[in-house]
């Protein structure tokens, strides 16, 4: 099953936050396949700078660049080739939902839900959901 797993997911995952985690593990399980593209990429690596979020975090800078690339081992590269924008009130978020109709996933996975569901253009096969609602459905 194609997700697309929104850096605010990634973060808490990788922080060890409930169920982002469970996430996060259920992809390096094959559970889930996690797609990637270079927008998201980019902003995967930007956050991993940004010391200020990983204040107290349980893994080292080091640790995090070493998941980065487990999490990448297990993520299909998916190219977008078609923009459909503008859609989201926040353009920064419209990558997202480019890359999850271009790997053709059945969920984005975000905790910003209102902002990803209030898009101008409906894609119904894909689902916005949360860490927690993504593992209920499929427990």
């Amino acid at each position: 099953m194609n997700v697309v797993i929104d850096t605010d997911v990634w973060v808490a995952g990788v922080r060890g936050s409930g169920h982002a985690n469970g996430v996060l593990r259920q992809c390096l399980e094959g559970r889930f396949v996690p797609l990637m593209g270079a927008a998201l990429l980019a902003e995967y690596e930007d956050l991993l700078g940004r010391q200020s979020i990983w204040r107290g975090a349980p893994l080292t800078a080091a640790e995090r660049d070493a998941f980065l690339d487990i999490f990448l081992s297990v993520c299909r590269w998916t190219p977008i080739y078609f923009a459909w924008r503008p859609n989201l009130s926040d353009e920064s978020d419209n990558h997202l939902m480019e890359l999850a109709v271009a790997g053709q996933a059945q969920y984005l996975v975000t905790r910003n839900v209102r902002d990803l569901r209030s898009g101008a253009l409906r894609f119904p096969h894909i689902s916005v959901v949360t860490p927690a609602q993504l593992l209920k459905e499929h427990a």
